[in-house]
């Protein structure tokens, strides 16, 4: 063709991937950023139509072309409705993969995944960028940024860290009386800076339920982040070396209280099938891993005997509902809990627009659809937001700022927490 184009790595997505597509349309009014744009190249079957031009060499990787791959916030709902099973989280990874080893990379994707790859994989350097932010927020700052309407929109999207960090590894909590299970808690990397209070959450719930849990010394974070950002190799890198600290530990199960890396840990066969050493490995402990929604819903988990006056609206975290399938459970636990006002919001499932570090590359989009998910849940009159992911939370706290509203925004395992410890046993 003479053309040059990027996707000539062990990435590229393959052909019968790509053909699985039929454009039958009944994604579009799915995926968030075509419905607010009316665009076929913000569509699910425009972005594929795209990556199949490129991979052929029919369409130059330009910086147009690579802006609307971009722009995709990989919520992967047009998956979740695709009547032809079509992969598309694992083709637009491998697709951005690609693009960020060619040369026509932006300079942007570059630095997105030197961040991703030097910081967040590395807790220490994570952990100093923490307490930067955690001193952003106490010093006031943060406040005063939120409040001049030239930078507003750019600082809502700053992480909020407050709290008491997360940092127990080994035994973390037994129960009082038998053990009917021994799991390991995925720590992560963000949920236990930022909301260290769900980590304690969820060792408390899981102790009441008959669980020990343990916190494997030398886990890491899971490289959902870098996946979707098209560093595989981190991703990978960072797999493995899960795959050795959770399986060394022998436990019943691998429990996950954030969506997205519940969603990548669960996908670890598929991510290392080609590696002959983990492909069995990676499947075995895919096989183990729990979100903790789906966990307490198979025990059974021990109803809340005291009640909890309170209106609840569910956020659907988009890797927990879509890349999982599990919708029912985290309804289950908030509907057990007596005396909580359950209100579906409209819309539930579509992406709040946070996407990991979206806000941050996609502020205007992202800000768009916030503004869009905080009308759903004013018209719910819920004063508590419940979700299952940390950078669901995040999201929805700046919703909250943004509009000056009242009520909070909380993990459902929080809310069973909360019953838990009000009945005072």
């Amino acid at each position: 063709m003479g053309k040059q184009t990027p996707f000539t790595g062990p990435f590229t997505p393959t052909e019968a991937d790509l053909a699985q597509c039929v454009r039958c349309g009944l994604c579009l009014q799915h995926c968030p950023t075509f419905v607010e744009t009316g665009l076929e190249t913000e569509s699910p079957r425009g972005r594929l139509y795209l990556i199949k031009a490129m991979s052929e060499g029919l369409v130059e990787p330009t910086a147009n072309a690579i802006g609307h791959m971009d722009m995709c916030l990989q919520c992967r709902n047009c998956e979740a409705v695709c009547p032809s099973g079509v992969q598309y989280g694992r083709i637009m990874e491998g697709a951005r993969a690609e693009i960020l080893a060619s040369t026509r990379a932006p300079l942007s994707w570059r630095l997105r995944s030197l961040f991703l790859r030097e910081v967040i994989a590395h807790p220490g350097r994570l952990s100093l960028v923490a307490s930067a932010l955690r001193l952003y927020r106490a010093s006031g700052l943060r406040a005063v940024a939120e409040s001049i309407p030239l930078i507003r929109d750019r600082a809502i999207f700053a992480p909020s860290i407050s709290g008491e960090a997360f940092t127990r590894r080994g035994i973390v909590a037994r129960p009082k009386g038998e053990t009917q299970a021994r799991v390991a808690l995925l720590t992560g990397c963000i949920m236990p800076l930022a909301y260290g209070r769900v980590h304690r959450a969820t060792a408390r719930v899981l102790a009441r339920n008959g669980c020990e849990i343990v916190a494997p010394p030398a886990q890491v974070c899971c490289g959902a982040l870098h996946a979707h950002n098209g560093d595989l190799s981190t991703a990978m890198r960072l797999a493995r070396r899960n795959i050795d600290a959770f399986m060394a530990e022998g436990v019943d199960a691998v429990i996950v209280n954030s969506a997205g890396c519940g969603a990548a840990m669960k996908e670890y066969g598929e991510l290392l099938s080609g590696d002959p050493k983990y492909a069995e490995k990676a499947h075995a402990l895919a096989k183990q891993v729990r979100d903790i929604s789906e966990f307490l819903a198979s025990l059974p988990f021990e109803p809340p005997a005291v009640a909890l006056d309170m209106t609840v609206t569910y956020q659907d975290s988009c890797h927990l509902s879509h890349a999982q399938g599990i919708s029912a459970a985290p309804r289950q636990i908030i509907s057990s809990i007596p005396g909580v006002r359950f209100v579906e919001m409209p819309h539930a499932d579509r992406c709040c627009g946070s996407a990991g570090v979206y806000g941050l590359t996609q502020g205007e989009m992202s800000l768009r659809l916030l503004e869009d998910k905080m009308r759903d849940i004013t018209d719910t009159g819920a004063d508590v937001i419940a979700t299952s992911n940390p950078g669901c939370m995040a999201q929805l706290e700046a919703g909250m700022r943004r509009r000056r509203m009242r009520g909070r925004v909380v993990h459902v395992v929080e809310l069973l927490d909360q019953a838990y410890q009000r009945a005072g046993k």
